[in-house]
Order: structure tokens, then sequence, then C-alpha cells
């Protein structure tokens, strides 16, 4: 009697975020859906994805893998350096944590506008260093491979904290006994990295995937601002200004689908991982 009263305790302390998340994101996705299988008379068709293909091509879609990989690859790789260095203790580690975690609490847009002075083609601080050098200037968002770095940067400049904490909570609990014996077998940095580090925060490391890969995919402000090249979000915010609300629905269920593949992807990976490991055990 006892458990079955808990049980209902805790759906009805549920239930306003179950409404929250079904009015908010649930039926507007399945909306969009609908929507970008059907013309503006209501007939069903493939009209709106045929449309947006042809408008955009693959180039929307190809830019945002490209940016949501190649982000992703960056902030693990720093956050990975820099939870480690969180990891051990040293004087001014908590000053360092902070200033660190700054770029976090910035606002999108104001990244945004510090990143587009940076580098500015004209009076650019990047452009300014590189006279000082006595090197020539660069066009920063004149082409795709430049554009798209300062993109990478400014999104990761912003983000890679928050990856950095999720990492650190993982790291603090590996214990230590397991470096310890893994020296004393002569295990170098890179082997305990692969071997201790990595299997030991799986679970992390999915949570930070599944947080900040969903994010790439809908980055849109930082985009909008720095990068001259469609994305998928700038696509259908295009489609839906300019055109009418069908074809921003095809384009909104295309990233959609990406998102839903990517999620399924990362939790088929930790499911499989936590099978692995009760197996192991």
């Amino acid at each position: 009697m006892v458990r079955w009263k808990d049980e209902w305790t805790a759906y009805v302390l549920m239930l306003p975020a179950i409404i929250y998340v079904l009015y908010l994101a649930f039926i507007p996705a399945l909306e969009a859906v609908y929507g970008s299988f059907h013309t503006a008379s209501g007939e069903l068709s493939t009209y709106n994805y045929r449309f947006v293909l042809s408008t955009f091509g693959t180039s929307p879609i190809i830019n945002t893998f490209v940016v949501t990989a190649s982000a992703l690859l960056l902030q693990f790789t720093v956050a990975f350096m820099v939870a480690s260095l969180l990891s051990k203790p040293f004087r001014g580690r908590g000053i360092f944590s902070a200033i660190f975690l700054i770029p976090f609490g910035v606002a999108t847009i104001v990244t945004g506008v510090l990143f587009h002075d940076i580098f500015s083609t004209f009076g650019g601080y990047a452009n300014t260093v590189l006279l000082d050098l006595h090197l020539k200037p660069v066009d920063w968002t004149g082409s795709y491979g430049t554009s798209l770095l300062v993109l990478i940067l400014a999104d990761s400049w912003k983000n890679t904290p928050i990856v950095t904490l999720v990492l650190l909570s993982g790291m603090v609990t590996i214990p230590s006994d397991l470096y310890a014996q893994a020296m004393v077998d002569g295990a170098g940095p890179i082997s305990r990295f692969f071997h201790i580090t990595v299997p030991n925060m799986l679970g992390f490391i999915a949570i930070a995937l599944m947080i900040r890969g969903i994010s790439e995919f809908n980055i849109f402000a930082m985009a909008l601002l720095l990068f001259p090249h469609e994305l998928l979000t700038t696509m259908t915010y295009a489609l839906f200004d300019t055109v009418n609300a069908y074809p921003a629905d095809a384009g909104a269920t295309i990233l959609l689908a990406f998102v839903l593949v990517f999620a399924a992807l990362v939790m088929f990976m930790r499911s499989r991982q936590g099978k692995v490991s009760s197996n192991g055990k």
C-alpha cells in the first residue's frame, strides 16, 4: 500500500513536467511533421521537401554536419585537457576554474558580436596581430573554410565549459588506486587515458554528447551572425520568413530527424556499454 502511494505521488509530481513537454515540444514537433507532408491547400504531398532541396540543395545539411562534428571534436578535446588539469590539486585552481567558466554565462548574441569584432576584416584584433607579425590580413568570412573556423571557435569558446564540468564530474569518480596500479605496471599517460579514464567515463561522455550534440544541430543565433553559409536552422528560418510555414516545416522535420537519430545513437551506445559492464561484473 505504501509503495503504491509513493508511485502515484511521483507520477503526480511529474505531471506538470510531462504537460510542459507535451505542449511545448512534442505536439509542436508532430504538427511540424504533419505540415511538412501537406501543401497550403491541405493536399498530402512531398512538395515541401522537393521545394526545400531544389531551393537550397544539400549544402545546409552538409554544413550542419560539418559544424556539429567539428565543434564537438574541438570542445571534447579541450574539455578533456582542462578537466584532467582541474582534477588535480594545484595552487590557483579555484581562480582558474572561475575564469574558465565565465564564457558559459555570456549570452550567445554577445559571443557572436565579440567574435565578429575579433575576426573583422578591417580593424579586427586577429588581423591586427597578423599585421604586427608582418603577415597578410585574412578575410575571415570571405571563404567557407575561414568562416567555418570562426563559427566553430566562437561556439566552442562559449560551450566548452559545460562539457568540461560534465567530464570533470566523471573524472573525480574514478578511484585513484586504478591509476596507481597502472603506473606500477608501467602504463604511461596515454595508455592510462585510453584504458582507465575513457572506459570509466563513458556514461558522462554520453551525457555531454547528448547535451552538446543536440544543441549543435540547433545552432542558430551565432551562425546567423557569423556564418554566411546556410545551416539547417538558418534555412528553416529563411523559409518561414519569406515563403510560408509548410516548406519551413519540411526543413524543421529534416533537422528533427537528424537530432532523433543522433540521440538514439548515443543512447544505444550508452545502453550497449552498460550491458557490457554488467556482463563484465
